[in-house]
């Protein structure tokens, strides 16, 4: 047998091993509620949104469950803005805001597609997977890399979670009040999305864009708002 080889099938062996995954025990550790901060109990309050969004789309209430989706979207942007004005911001609060973040956009997001727009379980089962898998992976390449840097405008790598969130929410809308926006078409536009989650694009933070964001978040309430009382 060459050394190469040998020595191939001894690594394989040493990444086998469990004993290089095991956590020693020690009386060093930090208890985590102990490295909680303000900012990531906000995040939990998104955490608690999220959840409830959720719970009313499993329910049958898409449109509460949207607008109830909002408070967690605000509690999101909340957490960030507290985190910087009280010099909070660290690598571990940036790790529970992208774990909340499954829970307030990505989950929510397919529960609505599976629940308002699929036409099959198939495409139930493939659109979902599509926004979680990359979605998550999105998620897990910013807590490694995290903001990129234009001259003084910070920017995301690729697209984020809130997009592709939007473009669910805006084909629940269409569905709705469009008969030609069926869960076929809604489906395959989301599919095409959702990989410019894990893209190079650069999504920059800009005071438009959030701007913007919130004049959406304003027009798709009223419309949740018209469609739950049959205004639409």
């Amino acid at each position: 047998m060459s050394s190469e080889i040998r020595e191939t099938i001894e690594g394989i062996y040493q990444r086998l091993d469990p004993a290089i995954y095991r956590v020693p025990d020690t009386n060093d550790r930090i208890d985590i509620r102990d490295r909680l901060t303000g900012a990531d109990y906000i995040s939990l309050g998104a955490l608690l949104f999220g959840w409830a969004s959720a719970l009313l789309l499993v329910r049958g209430e898409p449109n509460w469950g949207v607008i109830v989706m909002f408070a967690a979207f605000g509690f999101d942007k909340v957490d960030g803005w507290y985190a910087r004005q009280t010099n909070n911001t660290s690598p571990f609060g940036r790790q529970i805001d992208s774990f909340i973040d499954v829970f307030a956009y990505l989950v929510p997001a397919a529960l609505l597609y599976h629940l308002t727009l699929s036409p099959h379980l198939l495409a139930s089962l493939v659109v979902g997977f599509c926004i979680l898998s990359f979605g998550g992976l999105r998620l897990v390449r910013h807590n490694n890399d995290g903001f990129g840097s234009d001259g003084n405008v910070s920017y995301y790598h690729g697209t984020t979670v809130v997009h592709t969130n939007v473009i669910v929410l805006l084909s629940y809308l269409l569905h709705s009040v469009l008969e030609i926006w069926n869960g076929w078409v809604a489906g395959i536009v989301i599919i095409a999305i959702c990989p410019l989650m894990i893209s190079n694009y650069k999504a920059k933070k800009t005071t438009a864009g959030h701007v913007f964001i919130g004049i959406l978040i304003t027009i798709v309430t009223l419309l949740a708002l018209a469609i739950e009382t049959g205004y639409l």
